[in-house]
């Protein structure tokens, strides 16, 4: 016999015994162990960080990852999935930060960098407890016993050689450039890493300035010959507009567009030059045009126009510098180096460029080159002064009466300035889209200064192409997100000016400046001269002491180009994206062992996180690997829309709206958590989120086949159905059509999902089963549940068995991915007790496998035909207010063609059944339906419509029928066992008693409900209920026999 199987259970207790099992029989490493001369499937997993506990967008990822490897197993694969951990970089600081009231640099240094390097070692294993219970929790099968951990020196290790390897081939360089700049944190951000924290909606200032024109200047410019008329008034200025009054006192140039028109406006005090497209913009009231001239007529450096600076840095003391030209090891290099004299002429001049739009603004840009790489190109190209007003914490230098204070609060300070000369002509706010830090959420600054970069635009073509070798789900993120990003490629800045991380591998002579990059420990034990730390190596190599700063720092060695230098590692450490990057090659520490295993395991067959990762691990993956191996490293990826709250909200602990995934897996556990996740949404789009949406897909999926697999266990059990006995059924030809259907229907699905899958698609794969289990539980069992009724154990019977065991244990195993916790308990009580030499587990089992020869496609559109009739009579009924248990006489269905009216006319009886109608009639309609016909917009277009006339005989049919459903309500509330034989009494209603005591309806009482017999009057130890039907009061009692 069957477990039974009660038709409530609690999941979350019955996942907990399948843990146990799992755990008991080693079930996933032996998924892994039995099939290692199989095929490989390999997953990469992107690794978190364990320094908080994990959320429900964790979750998500985690779901499906675990998905596919699962799938693959079962279809003859070796799954192998290594756990990792991320341990380094700001996300990790910070917290420290927060845990010792540090808010700059400056403290950092002053505490140790030692100790707290110390701290951040141990915060990121705080939380690996939790998020080890979560991952075996949900059901993700991961190797969490081996699993690679960043700060490991042998991963270190790996990422100095990749390196090294950038290095060789000439694509690391240092570069004094603009990059966007955290001061909260104290360090450059990538270009992904500034994709990850732009914030809309931002407001900013959005002023018009006017720079002062020196009248000296309008020789050899078209405004010469108009001097007297601009002597007239007080001043000329020229009005640029900006968002950032912080950039101001660094401005050195003002930009105009070649190419457009500029017109000087005549006010009543002074003059305005803009662009003359955008003077009705502006609303330049008062004033009027007296000369109009091209852009490229009033611009250059010698020739041009000049200004008065708003602000003199040496005035404020600040030094003024000026690009020069020189060139180093990889070419011509221009940076801002020369110290310009207080007394060489502090003018600034108006420039051409492309950049200048005429959509906004005034058509005359502000140039300030510390800041923006627009404005350091154009300084470039043009030797413009470079003016450093704002140090590293992004607060102001020099003696400005708003110096020491964050640019963005000096914002204010600065227009008050200018207000006061009058060079503010207006003040307003705009709302734009400004990147803040993606972990401390501070405003960033592009800020020009020295960083150390890879040249991936070097390799830009190649990092394209390798993209159109790997299948994005959704496919659009291939060329869309993801391949815009690789078409505006910048070079990679991954230095951090930060403390915990890989330590940058290059040494820097302090005599003559020459680099060295180091690519391994023993290529660094090899140096000439070691300083006598080299003690450190020692205890590295044997895994004694820790590669991370400050020690590595102690580590000098002598300079191979001059005498006496000595070199000392830059302090700088890696962007904590090139670790995980790296892990392809690092997890197996390659090169320096594992070659066979790295060779085996790359490039990874499959990876899966979050659609922001396209500008995160997504891109460092694919960049180092098209630079190391120029190819790409994964195959296949699927790319997750982000979790929401169920308002559609963006989930924070500030509002209040987290959801914590350890109330949903105690309440709902975590099949219902994984089938919402995986079925709710297409894995790319948004999706909502609550414990009451993860409920919801529970009961209409997962409970709906537990009650189909209840009813199963139950009447099978009262049977004695032996699964075994299957050989003796009918030839499939000759079994009932309703077996033959679900069967055709359950090979079709088997297809389905296994091309669902194929193509990473495990949302479609779940919904098709569920569309399925719909069919089984309302269609099949609804339709067969006379067969498993009746008493005779006859031909009919055992078919009905075996086609409700073959569906139920066929979906064990293609739900076995997507809910493994009662795919198990399926396959344990369905499979195993019957038959011992199949595997032990569901997922040890072999996928399923279509049989075409069981696909009757004409008898799925038949019964498919007669499901839209039965929907649209029901709709009828409802429509007339006529309840489904109450016969009628005829129903008319409409049907388009002569093969529709041979489908229906073929199921004329499950249609009579399924409405409950004693006669069919179908007309072939060649016109098109009415308006209001009904059912016409479900396919196929039939109409249907019921003869809702009833007469006495039909009435008293209704009211047998309605005492069959009171009384089977009342079993259950008695709670008998479906299989108890019992009494049933009644006392009262006139109308009720003539139907009681007609044999044909007594029998089917009796026969419908397991009565002996139907008696009047109840005893006083019957279960009894009183009840209205047709208007009429009865008692009804029921009791069991014996």
């Amino acid at each position: 016999m069957f477990r039974p199987v009660p038709s409530k259970t609690s999941f979350p207790e019955l996942e907990k015994r399948i843990l146990h099992f799992w755990r008991e029989k080693r079930i996933f490493e032996r998924s892994v162990t039995e099939r290692e001369t199989s095929p490989l499937f390999v997953l990469y997993e992107g690794p978190p960080t364990a320094n908080a506990s994990p959320g429900v967008h964790h979750i998500l990822s985690r779901v499906f990852k675990d998905v596919i490897p699962r799938y693959k197993t079962m279809r003859g694969y070796c799954a192998p999935r290594k756990a990792g951990w991320d341990t380094h970089g700001l996300p990790v600081e910070l917290e420290i930060e927060r845990e010792l009231g540090f808010s700059s640099k400056d403290q950092i240094e002053t505490y140790g960098v030692s100790q707290f390097n110390a701290r951040c070692r141990e915060s990121v294993f705080r939380y690996q407890r939790e998020w080890e219970e979560v991952t075996e929790r949900i059901g993700f099968w991961l190797d969490m016993e081996h699993p690679y951990v960043t700060l490991d020196n042998d991963y270190i290790e790996s990422c100095w050689w990749v390196i090294k390897q950038l290095w060789e081939k000439g694509l690391i360089y240092q570069g004094y450039k603009v990059t966007p700049h955290c001061p909260r944190c104290g360090t450059s951000l990538s270009s992904h890493e500034v994709a990850l924290g732009y914030e809309d909606n931002t407001p900013d200032p959005s002023v018009w300035i006017k720079f002062k024109l020196k009248l000296g200047s309008v020789g050899g410019t078209p405004l010469e010959r108009h001097l007297p008329l601009l002597q007239k008034k007080s001043a000329t200025y020229l009005l640029a507009w900006t968002t950032t009054p912080w950039t101001l006192p660094g401005n050195t140039a003002l930009a105009v567009a070649p190419d457009a028109d500029y017109s000087v406006m005549e006010g009543e005090n002074d003059h305005l030059i803009m662009a003359s497209a955008l003077v009705n913009m502006v609303g330049l009231e008062g004033y009027h045009e007296v000369v109009r001239v091209k852009g490229e007529e009033i611009a250059g450096v010698q020739k041009g126009l000049r200004y008065e600076p708003l602000f003199n840095p040496h005035q404020y003391g600040v030094e003024r510098r000026r690009f020069r030209q020189y060139k180093g090891e990889a070419g011509i290099w221009r940076m801002a180096l020369e110290i310009q004299p207080e007394d060489k002429d502090l003018s600034f001049p108006v420039i051409d460029t492309d950049f200048v739009s005429l959509d906004e603004g005034t058509g005359i840009v502000h140039i300030a080159p510390a800041f923006g790489e627009a404005d350091y190109e154009a300084g470039e190209d043009n030797d413009l002064d470079f003016v450093q007003p704002v140090d590293l914490q992004g607060n102001i230098t020099g003696t400005y009466p708003f110096a020491r204070i964050f640019v963005k609060e000096a914002d204010d300070l600065i227009l008050k300035e200018l207000g006061k000369d009058e060079k503010l002509y207006r003040r307003e706010t705009i709302r734009h889209t400004y990147p803040f830090c993606w972990r401390c959420a501070t405003p960033l600054l592009y800020y020009a200064k020295p960083s150390w970069y890879i040249k991936t635009t070097a390799k830009k073509d190649r990092l394209i192409a390798g993209n159109e070798e790997i299948n994005w789900y959704p496919e659009h993120i291939k060329r869309g997100r993801f391949g815009d990003w690789l078409e505006n490629n910048v070079d990679w800045a991954f230095s951090r000016e930060r403390y915990w991380g890989t330590p940058l591998p290059i040494w820097r002579c302090e005599g003559c400046g020459k680099d060295d990059c180091i690519g391994s420990l023993d290529e660094l034990k090899g140096k000439p001269g070691l300083s006598a730390e080299s003690m450190v190596l020692d205890a590295l190599k044997k895994g004694e002491a820790d590669l991370h700063r400050p020690y590595i720092d102690t580590v000098l060695f002598n300079c191979s180009e001059c005498e006496g230098g000595k070199m000392r590692r830059l302090p700088d450490v890696l962007d904590a994206w090139f670790d995980s990057g790296a892990m392809p090659v690092a997890q197996w520490h390659y090169p320096f062992e594992n070659k066979e295993i790295f060779e085996k395991f790359f490039p990874a067959d499959y990876i899966c996180e979050a659609v922001d990762q396209t500008r995160g691990w997504f891109y460092t993956l694919h960049a180092l690997s098209t630079l190391l191996f120029d190819r790409p490293c994964f195959r296949n990826v699927i790319c997750l829309g982000h979790i929401l709250d169920a308002k559609g909200e963006k989930m924070s602990k500030s509002k209040g709206n987290v959801v914590d995934p350890w109330t949903v897996l105690d309440s709902q556990g975590a099949d219902a958590l994984r089938w919402y996740l995986l079925t709710s949404s297409p894995a790319g789009s948004v999706r909502r989120f609550s414990a009451e949406l993860v409920g919801e897909a529970q009961r209409r999926f997962i409970r709906t086949l537990w009650n189909t697999y209840s009813f199963f266990v139950t009447y099978a059990n009262i049977d004695k159905f032996d699964p075994r006995a299957i050989l003796g059924v009918s030839e499939f030809s000759e079994r009932a059509e309703l077996d033959r259907w679900i069967i055709s229907e359950l090979q079709k699905l088997i297809v389905d999902v296994i091309d669902a899958m194929e193509g990473y698609n495990p949302t479609d794969a779940g919904r098709r089963i569920q569309g399925f289990v719909e069919d089984l539980s309302n269609w099949y069992v609804r339709r067969s549940r006379r067969r498993f009724w009746k008493s005779e154990s006859d031909a009919d019977k055992l078919s009905a068995y075996a086609t409700l065991y073959e569906c139920l244990v066929t979906l064990a195993k293609l739900l076995a991915p997507l809910t493994p916790f009662v795919a198990e308990e399926f396959y344990q009580n369905l499979v195993r007790p019957f038959f011992p030499d199949e595997p032990e587990s569901v997922h040890l089992a072999q996928f399923p496998i279509d049989d075409p020869t069981k696909v009757d496609e004409q008898l799925a559109q038949d019964t498919r035909l007669a499901m839209t009739v039965a929907s649209l009579g029901r709709a009828k009924r409802s429509e007339a207010g006529i309840k489904v248990r109450q016969p009628l006489d005829e129903v008319i269905v409409g049907a388009r063609s002569r093969g529709e009216k041979e489908s229906l006319e073929r199921m004329r009886s499950q249609i009579l059944d399924e409405l409950n109608v004693k006669k069919l009639r179908v007309d072939v309609i060649i016109s098109a339906p009415t308006a209001n016909a009904t059912a016409q917009a479900l396919p196929p277009s039939v109409t249907v419509e019921l003869n809702t006339n009833i007469d006495q005989k039909l009435a008293d049919e209704g009211m047998a029928r309605e005492l069959v459903h009171r009384l089977q309500t009342m079993r259950k509330q008695a709670g008998f066992d479906i299989a108890d034989y019992i009494y049933t009494y009644y006392q009262g209603g006139e109308s009720l008693k003539r139907v009681i005591e007609n044999k044909i309806h007594a029998d089917y009482i009796k026969q419908e409900t397991l009565s002996r017999e139907v008696i009047a009057g109840i005893p006083r130890d019957a279960y009894t209920e009183s009840h209205k039907i047709a208007g009429e009061e009865i008692t009804l009692g029921v009791k069991r026999q014996g």
